[in-house]
């Protein structure tokens, strides 16, 4: 009876059809195959092929390929192609770094459904004897790496293949150097799986951008962005409404009208709130544009958007807007962008006191620079409260601004750093600041915020709130911290967060961004009374304590 159950689960076999696999799946296991191969095989991580080229042809060689076994034959086969991997016994050696492994995954090499158990085991073998010391494909300066020695095929649209190439270099890029991919809304596996479609169905220059927009914009990070003037014009438009407005509440508030070539007269007035253009509500802009337009959070959405609300290709814009109390719709003249004129705002001071007894001292973060900071706080250093500014991008006064405010040195944060010897994983190290000063200020430090104070403006943020006195004041802010690595996909300029930035508790201010301890936000009423919410509240603390 036994010998009848073999032979007729034999005979099952020999009929049943092979797995069958899809053509996403083919390509989705090509993209991962061959970026994990590019930086963890030994041969070719030193650039012994011509990479791109090798997935040029496995895409040929994918369209021959029909079920799981032919396709595990073709990655069985392409491994032992590039030659013998030695065994590595400086890669069991265990490193004396704290790791941070969030985003250390490779375990979609044991993923059965695509895999064999045989195909899964080279991978692994190679894992565990990768490559070490240099990598053709990128180098490192400091403890940050960049890309190098990738082949450009410019920024038309020229292939299928080419495209599914650019999407492969970037996914991959992501794959292993992101620090921060575990926080993408979408996990980054399924951004693969959903991408490969779009960029397959490619046809034009125009959507060869925006899909790669669309990936870039993906990763959830302020500090992306993909340069391309194709969007910029398409999308966004090259002619604009001649004047200046500030956002608050879902509405833009009119504050100043710019003069044009043609000397011609607006219909828009200064005070006017604008809460519809060409049909849609500012909360729909923005949904419409962020499609392609990356950023941490909701807020740094708005922070990128909303310079471009006003853009069009067309003569004309229809706006709806109250004016004193009255909704109106208008329709405006737009302009190119050569044909408006522009004041020069005047340039803030860098410090100054802020009240006639000279017991508030104000700091405009954006402007002062590490060969002012003595001579500020000479001056500044006997006042009850001084209040930094940093709704804006500092100039690297960190270091020696802690050092004359904070009262001894302090670990204010912790960098997570990309381990180049076994990728997607990174090393933690925290940051001290400042140093033992009995001559510390001993007065209240106020500090401004709000969506523009990102990266860097963060981390010194993070630092002034090490002060026994400090107090956050302001709104959410951008949530995109560490340094940022540049370079090109499909010869446009991106980039994307490069070091990881973490509270010491490693809480992380990535996406979430510095919670201030009172939240202010300008409002519409505010701004048409020329008011600075944000520093009228930080006045008002000093005067009450609360």
């Amino acid at each position: 009876m036994r010998s009848f159950s073999i032979f007729f689960i034999l005979l099952l076999s020999i009929h049943l059809p092979a797995q069958t696999i899809s053509d996403t799946q083919k390509l989705e296991s090509l993209c991962k195959v061959w970026g994990f191969l590019k930086y963890y095989h030994p041969h070719v991580a030193k650039g012994n092929f011509n990479w791109d080229q090798q997935l040029f042809q496995k895409m040929t060689e994918l369209d021959n390929v029909q079920n799981k076994a032919q396709l595990n034959e073709l990655y069985s086969h392409w491994i032992d192609s590039l030659g013998t991997v030695e065994i590595c016994e400086k890669c069991k050696k265990e490193e004396d770094k704290v790791y941070f492994l969030k985003n250390f995954n490779l375990n979609w090499i044991k993923d059965s459904t695509v895999f064999s158990q045989h195909v899964s085991q080279k991978l692994e073998y190679i894992q565990h004897n990768r490559n070490l010391g240099d990598n053709y494909y990128f180098g490192k300066g400091g403890r940050k790496v960049f890309f190098r020695n990738e082949n450009s095929y410019g920024s038309k649209f020229i292939s299928r293949q080419i495209s599914l190439l650019e999407l492969f270099r970037y996914w991959n890029y992501v794959e292993y150097f992101f620090p921060y991919k575990y926080e993408t809304d979408q996990p980054w596996n399924e951004v693969l799986k959903e991408m490969i479609p779009k960029f397959i169905q490619i046809e034009n220059d125009e959507q060869y951008h925006l899909t790669l927009a669309e990936l870039v914009t993906r990763i959830d990070d302020s500090h992306a962005f993909l340069f391309s003037p194709l969007i910029s014009l398409n999308q966004y438009g090259r002619r604009r409404i001649p004047v200046e407005y500030e956002y608050a509440e879902g509405k833009l508030v009119v504050t100043k009208i710019n003069s044009n070539k043609f000397n011609e007269s607006s219909v828009l007035k200064i005070g006017d709130i604008i809460y519809d253009i060409n049909g849609k509500t500012i909360p729909q802009m923005v949904n419409s544009f962020g499609k392609y337009i990356p950023a941490s959070n909701s807020w740094g959405k708005i922070k990128k958007v909303k310079n471009l609300f006003l853009f069009s290709n067309n003569d004309s814009i229809t706006v709806k807007l109250e004016r004193e109390g009255q909704n109106m719709m208008l329709t405006v003249k737009t302009y190119l962008l050569k044909d408006i004129y522009y004041e020069k705002p005047p340039i803030p001071e860098k410090w100054k006191f802020i009240d006639a007894e000279k017991k508030t001292g104000y700091v405009h973060m954006g402007i002062i620079e590490r060969k002012d900071l003595k001579e500020m706080y000479e001056n500044l250093k006997t006042t009850e409260s001084i209040i930094f500014d940093l709704r804006n991008y500092p100039k690297q006064t960190i270091l020696p601004l802690s050092q004359l405010l904070l009262p001894e040195n302090t670990i204010y944060y912790q960098f997570n750093f990309p381990e180049t010897h076994y990728l997607s994983k990174f090393y933690s190290r925290k940051n001290s600041i400042g140093k033992h000063n009995p001559d510390y200020y001993k007065g209240n430090v106020i500090v401004l915020v709000d969506e523009n104070t990102q990266s860097q403006a963060e981390t010194t943020a993070m630092m002034l709130k090490q002060h026994p006195k400090a107090k956050l004041i302001g709104g959410h802010t951008s949530g995109a911290n560490g340094d940022v690595i540049r370079f090109k996909i499909a010869d446009l300029e991106t980039s994307f967060t490069g070091l990881g930035a973490y509270y010491p508790n490693q809480t992380e201010t990535q996406r979430v961004g510095i919670i201030p301890d009172i939240i202010v936000k300008p409002t519409v009423k505010g701004i048409k009374e020329g008011k600075d919410e944000v520093l009228e509240r930080a006045l008002d603390y000093i005067k009450t304590g609360q």
